[in-house]
């Protein structure tokens, strides 16, 4: 959306003031300047103005032609100098006076500039050439209103006035009025037809107007390539065109077909980048955001986009260095501040990602997802300071539809099903729409097995893996076709080789966006997909937001709803999921038989000898022990443990340190409760085996609400440590009570904290009571069903036959329950 500002002088056309000097032979010298000039031979001409003006140094066609060449060939402030000689020779001349307006627009004093023109137009208020110049001048300036009237008086000069006409349907595009606008660019293609700024920029005001003009866009913009394939801002505006209709495989095309041509259009490039990102295409996208910084290391946007990308791919140290530069240059960038704070959190440096989040909601309290992030950073820190406010105006939003907080985070603060399939739905929604054309459509696969894909970003040493790795293995392999999809790290550990070796195949797909990656499962013609991962970060289910697959399941890593309407089942029990709470899902639930949580028979356990002076602990004392994460601890359940320890003498609790934060914090918390800080004991990281052997040293492991142990129960059961829980009211809340009726412990599930804190105190006062607990748990660990990996399998491949044959029959995804 340019205006037309050529250089509007006539060149040997007015006559010059000092005539007398105005020789047959200066005559003859300027008359072939002019014409070097016009054949493109600058220096020869430049030579020829020259010896003019060593004989007449007040030639204005010899100073306005000197000068001419001087801002032609980009010297700006030399043009200027020819300029003002050219004015000081003809005070009232109008070329003189638009020259040298031009040169010092071009140099950046437009204040000056328009001070020229507004000069000359005092002596000459009928020059058309000068109005359209002072308009465009004050067009760059912004001065939009002021530009329209500067072309209104050209074009009442001269009605016809071809770029007058154009310049004005630019400023009126400034001003956001697209309908005027395109009736000023139609006249001046009434007038030249095959005129491409006027075609481009009509163009542009129709798909600016609503995207049910963008054919008519299009039109014009075709006929603008055909007319010049070299010029940019049609290719630029002929894409956008194509966006506006959402055909981005044909905004992309032209987008590229023009940066083939200038790479350095930094407008287009940007649009192309920003796409491959919506498209989930993000190592395209970084590549474009890169050329972009190359051309503009000052480029925020540049910067912020390629942050964006290198998240999506994993790349958290080059994402973080990318916004922070962002926020360099554009200190107010709230989107960059709270991405920055996203990848923060992700490494685990919750301090920065809470200060980051502070000034962000202090600044845009409706930033999406902001406040939940902020309230999730500090739950990692274990600051509870105004937790109990924050929680309510975050339910608050949710109630009203507001975009507060991630469904995975608002399971750490809220117990309410509604509320979560509300939160989830929001989320998906917005994140995560249906895709407008599903890439499956009803094809019938002729495969001899049952085509099933197991979808994470978690295929190495991680918690899901831990879990679910017996069950790939175990597979029968004449029924089913296994693959695994991986779109996260590769840590090259054990656990990643025996993942891929459980599979038939497996795809590591990090680098891939959504859509190849959506496309890849549809040539791949998979029957089912098992989502591992849900919305536990990082998430991608955009990847199924296309639909790419018959049936797609939500499975074992997220204990939720997905709210997305693009997945068909979840798997659950009925103790996870009650009966009456399938209403709070917007999956078909599938109740397994003995529990929904596969587990690893095969897991190894260290040789026994750490003891409990290597693990910090006193030798007499007992051990109270939680192993969940700092962010599902809360005060009501910090409160119960320090109520217990009160009662409980000699005892001490023993917690996982994710952060210096978190102990410095509870540590001070028990205090304010009356509680010895050294009775709380924090563990580091360990490696599976010796963390499974060192567990084996608690007494009981007590549980936290509304969000309970999943693996971590699962892990004290394997060990041999019994598992007290006080069963929550949603799913997040109920797997231990799940696992430890599958462990055949149904005694240890509370209904109340009451119940709760009076069993724990009487396990630490009754050591000969808990001791029979572990005896059983002992004797039921290699027979109960939660450690049963066959069991589980064959329970998980009967849902999928049924799921399976629903489809093959054109049935509907409906819930049901295996025997």
């Amino acid at each position: 959306m340019h205006a037309q500002t050529p250089l509007e002088i006539a060149i040997g056309e007015e006559r010059d003031t000092a005539a007398d000097s105005d020789t047959h032979e200066t005559a003859q010298l300027l008359a072939e300047a002019i014409r070097l000039h016009r054949s493109g031979r600058m220096a020869d001409a430049a030579r020829l103005c020259e010896r003019v003006r060593q004989h007449a140094p007040d030639n204005l066609t010899a100073l306005l032609l000197s000068g001419t060449i001087e801002l032609q060939s980009g010297r700006h402030h030399a043009a200027d100098q020819y300029f003002q000689l050219a004015q000081a020779a003809a005070p009232h001349s109008v070329d003189a006076a638009t020259a040298r307006s031009n040169t010092l627009r071009a140099i950046g004093k437009h204040d000056q500039a328009l001070a020229v023109l507004e000069d000359i137009l005092r002596h000459s208020p009928d020059h058309a050439i000068a109005w359209n110049n002072r308009g465009n001048l004050l067009l760059e300036m912004g001065r939009n209103t002021n530009a329209i009237e500067s072309y209104d008086r050209a074009i009442s000069l001269h009605p016809n006035y071809l770029d007058a006409l154009h310049n004005r349907g630019v400023a009126r595009m400034a001003s956001g009025d697209n309908f005027a606008a395109e009736a000023d660019l139609t006249r001046a293609l009434e007038l030249k037809p095959d005129y491409v700024p006027a075609l481009v920029n009509r163009g542009t005001a129709r798909v600016q107007q609503s995207p049910e003009r963008a054919h008519d866009a299009i039109t014009d913009l075709r006929q603008a390539v055909l007319l010049e394939r070299t010029n940019p801002d049609a290719w630029h505006m002929l894409g956008r065109s194509y966006l506006a209709l959402g055909q981005h495989a044909e905004a992309l095309s032209n987008w590229s077909t023009g940066l083939a041509r200038h790479a350095n259009h930094a407008a287009m490039r940007h649009d192309r980048a920003f796409l491959f990102n919506a498209l989930g295409r993000y190592s395209d996208a970084a590549t474009d955001f890169e050329r972009l910084i190359a051309l503009n290391l000052h480029d925020a946007a540049a910067w912020q986009g390629r942050g964006i990308a290198l998240a999506r791919l994993n790349h958290e140290k080059e994402a973080l260095e990318s916004f922070s530069q962002a926020l360099r240059f554009r200190p107010d960038d709230v989107v960059s501040l709270y991405n920055r704070a996203a990848i923060f959190s992700r490494l685990k440096r919750y301090e920065e990602a809470a200060s980051d989040l502070e000034v962000l909601v202090a600044a845009d309290p409706e930033f999406p997802l902001a406040r939940g992030l902020l309230l999730s950073a500090r739950l990692y820190l274990s600051d509870w300071k105004g937790l109990e406010r924050q929680r309510e105006a975050i339910d608050a939003c949710v109630r009203r539809g507001s975009r507060v907080i991630h469904p995975f985070a608002h399971l750490l603060i809220s117990d309410c099903s509604a509320a979560q399939l509300a939160c989830a739905r929001r989320h998906t929604s917005g994140a995560y729409p249906t895709a407008r054309v599903p890439l499956y459509r009803g094809e019938q696969y002729s495969h001899e097995k049952i085509r099933v894909a197991y979808f994470s970003g978690d295929f190495y040493q991680h918690a899901v893996p831990s879990l679910i790795a017996g069950v790939l293995e175990n597979h029968d392999s004449s029924r089913f076709e296994i693959l695994g999809i991986s779109y996260g790290g590769n840590d090259k550990s054990p656990m990643r080789a025996r993942l891929e070796k459980a599979c038939a195949r497996f795809f590591d797909v990090r680098e891939r966006d959504d859509a190849s990656i959506a496309t890849l499962l549809r040539n791949l013609e998979v029957d089912m997909i098992i989502d591992l991962k849900g919305h536990t970060g990082p998430e991608r289910p955009g990847i199924l937001a296309h639909r790419p697959c018959p049936v797609q399941v939500n499975y074992l890593g997220y204990p939720g709803t997905m709210g997305a309407d693009y997945m068909d089942y979840l798997i659950a029990d009925r103790i996870v999921i009650p009966p009456e709470q399938r209403q709070f899902y917007s999956e078909q639930i599938v109740y397994l038989p003995d529990t929904y949580q596969a587990n690893d028979s095969a897991r190894p356990i260290a040789p026994d000898g750490i003891t409990r002076g290597d693990a910090g602990l006193p030798e007499a004392a007992f051990v109270f022990c939680c192993f969940n994460g700092s962010q599902k601890i809360l005060p009501p359940v910090f409160d119960s443990w320090m109520r217990i320890l009160s009662h409980s003498e000699n005892s001490v609790l023993w917690l996982l340190e994710d952060n210096q934060g978190t102990a410095v914090n509870l540590r001070r918390e028990a205090q304010a409760r009356g509680i010895a800080a050294e009775r709380l004991i924090f563990a580091r990281h360990e490696r599976p085996d010796r963390h499974l052997a060192r567990l084996k040293l608690a007494d009981l492991v007590v549980d936290t609400l509304p969000y309970g142990a999943h693996t971590t129960a699962s892990d004290a059961l394997w060990a041999g440590v019994p598992v007290l829980t006080c069963i929550g009211s949603s799913f997040a809340g109920r797997v231990a009570a799940s696992l430890l009726t599958a462990a055949g412990l149904p005694e240890l599930i509370m209904q109340s904290v009451v119940e709760y804190e009076a069993t724990a105190q009487n396990f630490a006062a009754t050591p000969g009571l808990l001791l029979k607990i572990r005896e059983k748990l002992a004797r039921n660990r290699e027979s109960c069903a939660l450690f049963d990996t066959v069991r589980m399998t064959r329970n998980l491949e009967a849902a999928y036959v049924k799921m399976w044959q629903r489809h093959q029959r054109g049935e509907s995804p409906t819930g049901f329950a295996l025997p």
